[in-house]
């Protein structure tokens, strides 16, 4: 349990964001620090070189005038100078360098830091030509250089820990704060149960990334919650549709166990045979909407005379509908690629939507129109109320008029029309007709030429 929560926290982002600010300040503050101290080491060095410049060019005027130029430097330990002959024999020199060989060898115009015996720190030293072929030396002491550089770095030492603890702090707060709100959407959302799909992510007030993704959250619970819906509905509908053959099935059955003489064998094995074909084809009507759910109903597209299926199915219409009057006088040729068996189910499903409905007249259109084939299905009946016009295209939809079984139909005919015209790259739209009832209009795009 431990470890697993070591393991969030490094993986945190809150973590990684910190760190990764710390990081990039440290480094810079080290880089700024380390040439910080760099550049004062070196102006203080130029400022001791040229403090020894000036002392060597005051001495070779001394020397000049005849004068004694160490007597100027006597009694200042920060302070050498030494007198050298052409030959580089020392013939002058500070008390404290007395007796000492030559510092350093040097061209005049020239300086080199030395190490000497006579004091822990070192020494600059710069050389300047004299009259007679001379050479000053005057060597400056650096302790002052080795002080402050010193003194900065323990400054820097001591203050850039502490300033990357204040940005590592600043960081870690801002972080926190700028993903609260994500913190917030997660432990909501880690508690929405497939029972809860009513609730929703908090969205924070900005407008930000963090703002679109409770936007995002929201939107997907709302489809989901839409699904879970359509689901549970379409699970019910289904379970009460089946229940309606089955009950027929098992009621003649109990009457045939109770009462053998009064139900012949025929009859029962007709309402059998009726109910068990009935729910094969609910059973088929769900197996092709759940195949278009899970975006698996394919169609078999060849080249299809689409006015060759419309005859067949106004010639079925007018064979079991015979109280019917079937038009097909506006049915033009019309070629399309498409699934015939799936076509022929859509001719069916809408045949059986108009015969059903009708009064009188069922007619059917078949126009070429901007590269679509038109198919409409006219019924003089009742019509459909513009408010339920999209409505019947939804599963187990009855409209109030159509809603006792005997009447024929599941809910499921139109449905199953729009997903195998939407499989085909169609629309299918219903409308007033001239008839009076409904007109059921389908576009479908013309096989090319």
């Amino acid at each position: 349990m431990a470890a697993d929560i070591g393991r969030s926290v490094r993986g945190s982002v809150r973590v990684r964001m910190t760190g990764v600010a710390v990081a990039v300040v440290g480094v810079t503050l080290l880089v700024g620090a380390v040439a910080l101290v760099l550049s004062l080491n070196a102006a203080l060095v130029r400022e001791v070189r040229a403090a020894a410049m000036v002392r060597a060019a005051d001495a070779v005027r001394v020397v000049a005038a005849g004068g004694d130029p160490s007597a100027a430097a006597a009694g200042d330990d920060d302070v050498v100078l030494q007198v050298l002959g052409p030959s580089g024999a020392v013939l002058d020199a500070t008390p404290n360098v007395a007796g000492e060989p030559a510092l350093v060898r040097l061209a005049p115009g020239r300086s080199r830091r030395i190490d000497v015996t006579f004091d822990d720190d070192d020494f600059l030293v710069v050389a300047a030509a004299a009259a007679d072929g001379r050479t000053v030396l005057v060597g400056h002491s650096l302790d002052t250089v080795v002080e402050s550089t010193r003194t900065l770095a323990v400054l820097l030492a001591v203050g850039l820990p502490v300033l990357l603890l204040v940005v590592g702090a600043t960081a870690w707060r801002v972080v926190g704060w700028a993903l609260a709100p994500v913190d917030a959407i997660r432990v909501e959302a880690d508690t929405i149960t497939g029972t809860q799909l009513h609730r929703r992510v908090p969205r924070p007030s900005s407008r930000d990334e963090i703002g679109r993704l409770a936007d995002t959250m929201n939107r997907m619970l709302d489809r989901l919650e839409l699904a879970r819906a359509r689901e549970r509905r379409f699970v019910a509908d289904a379970s009460h549709e089946l229940r309606s053959p089955i009950a027929a099935i098992r009621q003649h059955a109990e009457v045939a166990l109770a009462h053998p003489d009064a139900v012949p064998a025929a009859e029962l094995a007709r309402t059998a045979h009726a109910e068990s074909l009935r729910m094969q084809a609910l059973v088929d009507d769900l197996l092709l909407l759940a195949q278009a759910d899970e975006q698996t109903l394919s169609v078999r597209r060849q080249p299809v005379d689409l006015d060759d299926l419309v005859l067949a199915e106004a010639r079925r219409v007018r064979h079991e509908a015979d109280h019917l009057r079937v038009d097909t006088s506006g049915v033009s040729a019309a070629r399309i690629d498409g699934d015939p068996a799936a076509l022929r189910r859509v001719l069916h499903n809408l045949g059986d939507n108009a015969a059903r409905h009708a009064r009188h007249r069922v007619a059917y259109a078949l126009l070429d129109r901007d590269g679509f084939a038109e198919l409409r299905v006219d019924d003089d009946g009742p019509g459909v109320p513009a408010a339920d016009r999209s409505r019947v295209f939804d599963r187990f939809v009855r409209l109030d008029d159509a809603r006792a079984r005997t009447g024929g139909g599941s809910g499921l005919g139109l449905a199953i029309v729009a997903e195998i015209v939407a499989a085909h790259g169609g629309a299918v739209v219903i409308d007033d007709g001239p008839l009076g009832g409904a007109r059921v209009t389908v576009r479908l795009p013309l096989a090319p030429d």
